[in-house]
């Protein structure tokens, strides 16, 4: 794959040398590989972060896109480093359920990568974004087979996202996450709010004790201050502040609890 396209999603931040450094490793093997930056800000150590900003983002590249994901709170232990070759592009990280979405999301062959062949040496037991998935990316950007980097496993380590809990005329969700300009990320989805209740903004929802007052097609139908729902361009139901910041407005958290009532 001479003009191979290989991404990095991290939680390492862009005040170091270590994104560069993964990138210079990538073109010292393979000098004709394009790098796209996805995210560098995943919250540190956060999984469920990480394994959602690779799902939103990873749909949209072309096929054959190599994703490397290194978001590694046990690096240097012994998880073990993957090769996953989803419905069209692959993804490169460590098995520690960072990929749960993808793996719902698709059907995936999934290898343990033990040619180490392809690794820098030495390995430090701090850096494996450096000594191995960096590498690994090149290799399979410059050869093309993933056959070659280990052996088909079947026990990787996956998560599920929390669903909604019906209650009556009730759905019980929770915060996934909050981005960066404090919007509250649920897990209710499009589907759980039905086309006419958007339009008539017939619904209730609370975030905690808060409520929200309407549901909106946009964040600049809100009233500034006001706290509002919208669904996301993820297909998430977002809580939003027009000009401002939900989680500072509402006080919520990750993990805190959404009520929707469709009347």
């Amino acid at each position: 794959m001479a003009d191979s396209l290989i991404t990095l999603t991290t939680d390492f931040g862009t005040a170091d040398h270590l994104v560069g450094t993964m990138k210079g490793v990538i073109l010292n093997i393979h000098p004709a590989a394009r790098i796209v930056d996805i995210n560098h800000h995943v919250t540190p150590f956060d999984i469920l972060d990480g394994a959602l900003s690779i799902a939103s983002a990873s749909r949209f590249f072309p096929p054959r896109t190599i994703h490397v994901v290194v978001v590694d709170p046990g690096v240097g232990t012994d998880r073990r480093p993957l090769l996953v070759s989803g419905d069209q592009q692959y993804f490169i990280a460590p098995d520690n359920g960072v990929l749960s979405v993808i793996f719902a999301r698709e059907s995936c062959t999934v290898r343990h990568v033990t040619a180490e062949h392809y690794f820098l040496n030495p390995i430090s037991p701090t850096f494996h974004g450096r000594d191995i998935f960096a590498p690994v990316a090149a290799w399979l950007g410059k050869i093309g087979q993933s056959e070659s980097f280990g052996e088909e496993i079947s026990d990787y380590v996956r998560f599920t996202l929390p669903k909604p809990k019906p209650e009556g005329a009730t759905l019980k969700g929770v915060i996934l996450r909050i981005d960066a300009f404090g919007n509250l990320v649920t897990n209710l989805t499009e589907a759980d709010v039905p086309a006419a209740a958007i339009v008539s903004g017939n619904v209730q929802l609370m975030v905690g004790d808060r409520p929200v007052v309407k549901m909106v097609h946009t964040f600049a139908q809100g009233a500034p201050g006001e706290p509002v729902a919208v669904i996301g361009s993820t297909g998430y139901l977002e809580i939003a502040v027009n000009r401002g910041n939900a989680a500072r407005a509402t006080g919520a958290t990750r993990g805190a609890q959404v009520t929707l009532t469709v009347a």
